[in-house]
């Protein structure tokens, strides 16, 4: 059984990977304060975090996870992690947790109003259990994002290909899809083009050619879509990134939405059109996601 296990992080002064960062980290009580109140974080949602998959202690795509939130931060003009440091926290965290199914989350905020350095923090925890929807599905619902392709390039202030701890909105989504009946959304442009899920990066099967929307700075790249676009091609299938229309999603072979917890989860219906669940294909995803991936 997975402990909840939390490390605070010093900034460290160097990134030489032959760096002992042990004295940087100090161990926290999970369930004790360990913010001021001046924390922007908690005030603003003013930083970035990551969100790492964790099978029998084995953190997976750290490197991927990594680089991830140094783009977040390059974005956000926070100060650049220190990827052996962060590395080396991740994997005292994973050595935390126990058999099975755990979560490592990656947290870096501006800090304190005014304050001389930023917050960081790793923590681990039990993951929830995605037995169910990895087996019988999601019924999806399609909103609006509220903004067209082209706006990323005239507003980076938005920061739409930064994972930030500002998820009002994808929280309110995941709200509005299941007061219309379903049990999660797809975002789309306002000029008609697939995006991403709240939670996640969205995955379609035409024949043997699987594609995802390219990022265009308008969604965040996903860790396990690139991860599984591998192993698919590794299968003998096509994958692709592309710009796809919205009203082109009822008619694909399959769906699926992907992320580092839930792994693969079939979508099984877009606005109560019913999709097909390739079951057989659902499983090898899985238990390819499921094993050891670095």
């Amino acid at each position: 059984m997975t402990r909840r296990f939390a490390l605070m992080i010093e900034p460290a002064a160097s990134d030489d990977p032959r760096t002992d960062f042990a004295t940087t980290f100090t161990e926290v009580d999970p369930s004790a304060p360990a913010l001021t109140v001046g924390e922007l974080s908690t005030q603003r949602g003013d930083g970035v975090f990551e969100s790492i998959g964790v099978i029998d202690r084995h953190a997976q795509e750290v490197a991927a996870h990594l680089d991830r939130l140094a783009h977040s931060a390059r974005l956000c003009d926070l100060p650049a992690p220190h990827l052996a440091q962060w590395r080396q926290a991740i994997a005292r965290a994973a050595a935390a947790c126990g058999p099975g199914e755990s979560i490592v989350k990656l947290v870096l905020s501006r800090g304190v109003e005014h304050g001389p350095a930023p917050t960081a923090w790793v923590t681990a925890a039990p993951a929830a259990d995605f037995t169910a929807v990895r087996a019988e599905g999601v019924r999806v619902v399609t909103l609006d994002r509220g903004y067209d392709l082209d706006t990323p390039a005239r507003a980076p202030w938005l920061l739409l290909g930064a994972k930030t701890l500002s998820y009002a909105v994808n929280m309110a989504a995941l709200r509005a899809a299941r007061q219309r009946g379903a049990d999660d959304a797809i975002f789309v442009s306002s000029d008609g083009f697939v995006l991403e899920a709240p939670t996640a990066s969205v995955i379609l099967r035409r024949g043997d050619t699987f594609v995802t929307p390219a990022a265009q700075g308008a969604i965040l790249q996903g860790t396990t879509q690139q991860s599984l676009f591998e192993h698919l091609e590794s299968q003998g299938f096509t994958t692709a990134y592309e710009t796809i229309p919205a009203s082109t999603l009822p008619a694909v072979d399959a769906a699926w939405l992907v992320s580092s917890l839930r792994l693969a989860a079939p979508v099984t219906a877009v606005d109560g059109a019913a999709l097909t669940h390739d079951r057989a294909l659902t499983t090898a995803m899985n238990a390819y996601l499921l094993s050891p991936r670095d």
